[in-house]
């Protein structure tokens, strides 16, 4: 298929709901249907959804779901820890060791989610990885 071939087909086909499909990918649904799980364990993104059958295999978030997580997470814990160092003064040990489960109990939390909502994102622009012939 020529890419000339590809945006005629593209143009062609109904547009998607980008703002829909994030939000089913944030929830770790299947950005199609909103039914099926999007992933097979904790990151890995099923081959397709068990319920609309979409072929999910091809799309590719890599490191921007860790880039976006480092990124929230950062804003958000830096000004709490500011503030708590400010405001309540605990022993440094303490305060260490809170903002440290804090701060991995919250990325483990948001990196699946995320992700999803790349994969959401990449499924409404009809957006492939590398290697794919469609």
């Amino acid at each position: 298929m020529t890419p000339t071939d590809q945006i005629q087909t593209a143009a062609a086909e109904p547009e998607r709901s980008t703002k829909t499909a994030m939000w089913r990918g944030f929830r770790r649904r299947c950005p199609s249907c909103g039914e099926g799980e999007l992933f097979d364990g904790y990151l890995k993104v099923k081959s397709s959804c068990p319920v609309c059958r979409q072929e999910l295999h091809h799309h590719r978030a890599d490191d921007g779901p860790a880039y976006l997580t480092i990124l929230v997470v950062g804003h958000l814990m830096a000004p709490l820890l500011h503030l708590a160092f400010v405001w309540f003064r605990p022993d440094p040990l303490l305060l260490a060791t809170i903002f440290t489960i804090g701060c991995v109990a919250l990325s483990l939390y948001l990196l699946p989610r995320l992700k999803g909502l790349v994969v959401g994102i990449q499924w409404a622009k009809r957006m492939h990885g590398f290697g794919t012939e469609d």
